[in-house]
């Protein structure tokens, strides 16, 4: 009996087939993910904008401090239960990813903060056009 292992294709040759990376491997590199209590409480205390998707926090950084674009997301219980808020920020994360790399600024931090309801539902174009709208309302720009 001749049994072939489960990554070895249908058409016969002994190649194991090769997957494309998933979609966030690919992402820039220049984004570190904040994880400390102490960076997201620095960034409660810098400038904010709100927008009907989510609330921006964003902070410049001391000069001795770490490099590139940090981002962190946070969602709280009154977003939901923990289906409604993993896929509010999982939302808030491809956003980032697709808008932090060519509007962040190098040595800021930014905090996402997902709203109830709205962030889940929200059309993803609609959703990264908000994070762009937050973007230059706290970095200055009209």
């Amino acid at each position: 009996m001749n049994v072939t292992p489960p990554e070895a294709p249908e058409d016969g040759t002994n190649q194991p087939r090769v997957k494309p990376p998933a979609a966030s491997v690919c992402a820039h590199e220049i984004l570190t993910v904040l994880q400390n209590r102490s960076d997201f409480l620095k960034a409660a205390r810098a400038k904010r904008h709100g927008t009907a998707s989510m609330m921006v926090q964003a902070r410049k950084r001391g000069t001795d401090e770490a490099t590139g674009i940090r981002v962190g997301f946070t969602c709280s219980k009154k977003v939901g239960n923990a289906v409604a808020r993993n896929r509010a920020k999982r939302r808030l994360r491809e956003a980032a990813r697709a808008v932090l790399p060519i509007q962040g600024r190098e040595g800021w931090d930014y905090v996402l903060i997902g709203r109830a309801e709205v962030t889940a539902a929200r059309p993803f174009e609609a959703l990264k056009d908000d994070l762009r709208f937050a973007l230059r309302k706290v970095h200055g720009a009209k």
